[in-house]
Formats: C-alpha cells, structure tokens, sequence
C-alpha cells in the first residue's frame, strides 16, 4: 500500500480566501488565513491565485435541475403538498429546460474543466474555505446572505463548495480550525484531475500538523472517523 508520507518542499499551491470573489463570512477568512503558514512549513509554496470560475453557477444550477426533474418530477403530483417548497422549486426549474439548456450548460462545463486543467498545470493543489459561512442554527433552513450580499436561491451560500464539483476535479475537506466562538472551520484542498492519492497526501500532511481532528473534545467515534479518512 502506499505511503501517505511524502515530501513537500516546493509544491505550488493557488491559495484564495474568497475563490476569486464570492462573498464569505470574515470569521471564515479569519481562520482560514491563520493556516495559510502551516502549508508553507509543510514547504509548500503559496500564491494568491484562482481559476476563472465562469459559469461554474450555471453549470451546477442546471445540472442540478435536471437531475432533480428527472428523479423527482413524479413525487409533485402525488405528494406536492409534503415537499419542501424549496425542493419543489429546484424540480420545477428542471421541468423548464430544453435540450439546448442543457447542451449548452455541457459545453460550458467542458470549458470549465479546461480552464482550471490548464491553471493546474502551474500549481498541483489549490486551497480554498470548504464553507462561506459558519454554521448557522438548526432551525434555520438555508442562509439568505453572506457578508452582507443577498443569496438567490437556498443553496447559492455553497457555492465554495459546488463550484468544485462543477469542475470535476477532486477535493477533500479538512479541520482547519474554530471561530472565536468555537464553530469549526474547514479548507477543502483541490488537486489535479485523477490526482486524489495527492489530495489524500496533502491533506493528511496537513492534518498532522494542526492536529485539529483530534481538539475541542471531538467524541471518540469523530476522532476515530478522522483517522481512518487518512489511512
């Protein structure tokens, strides 16, 4: 098997707080700026760079949509009244898309991928927040704005995070820290297209470092789930 051991001294990662400009929470940025030297002891050199994300939002948003109506379109005749209003909406933009919708949203997504293939032939891993908002309370469903900016729909606040998943590259998240509160923080680190053992590599490099996944009294069941996504 093996090692996740390995040596970083050099490794060029694009670094970005806010992914190119989305909007995120400054405790977010806060914590995940106080990490940003721990990749560099790992010998990492870092660069504040991020792909171009064009249409990332279009892409996922009609992906997204599709897959719902195709999936779900029969539960609203039976059940409407039981789904989600939220839900019921995501179906109901799926329900309104042509062929052409959703060719056009492949040829984007291919130019996508292209583009952040090509900025990764500068840097292997780029590190970015896995969220842009802390955790917010249970009874609320879905956040309405970050920083001050209105979100558009329930899940435009994680766009960190489907941005990536537009891209088609592979990312893993990992415990970067707490807010002065004591609200986990996390940074997904985004590796090159079939690169996942590095992923894998660099985030546990890291992990060992901070030794977060096992602070603020984690149950032992968390601290064991921790380990094993390492070895």
């Amino acid at each position: 098997m093996h090692s996740l051991e390995r040596d970083f001294d050099g490794v060029r990662i694009a670094w970005s707080s806010d992914m190119g400009g989305l909007p995120v929470d400054r405790r977010i940025v806060s914590v995940i700026e106080s990490q940003r030297g721990t990749f560099g002891e790992l010998g990492c050199d870092l660069d504040e760079a991020c792909p171009d994300f064009s249409d990332a939002n279009e892409v996922f948003m009609v992906s997204r949509a599709a897959g719902m109506a195709a999936t779900r379109a029969d539960m609203l005749n039976t059940y409407r009244d039981q789904i989600k209003d939220t839900v019921i909406w995501n179906i109901e933009e799926g329900l309104k898309l042509t062929a052409a919708d959703v060719g056009i949203a492949e040829v984007k997504r291919a130019a996508l991928y292209e583009r952040v293939r090509k900025f990764m032939e500068t840097y292997e891993f780029m590190v970015f927040p896995v969220s842009q908002h802390p955790p917010f309370d249970v009874t609320q469903p879905y956040l309405t704005e970050v920083n001050g900016v209105q979100m558009e729909t329930y899940i435009d606040w994680m766009r960190s995070c489907y941005y990536i998943t537009a891209t088609g590259h592979p990312a893993i998240s990992v415990p970067c820290g707490f807010t002065d509160d004591g609200l986990p923080v996390g940074v997904q680190i985004v590796g090159r297209h079939q690169s996942e053992f590095s992923v894998l590599q660099l985030a546990y490099a890291f992990q060992q470092a901070t030794g977060f996944w096992k602070s603020r009294g984690l149950p032992l069941l968390c601290r064991e789930y921790y380990l094993l996504t390492a070895i």
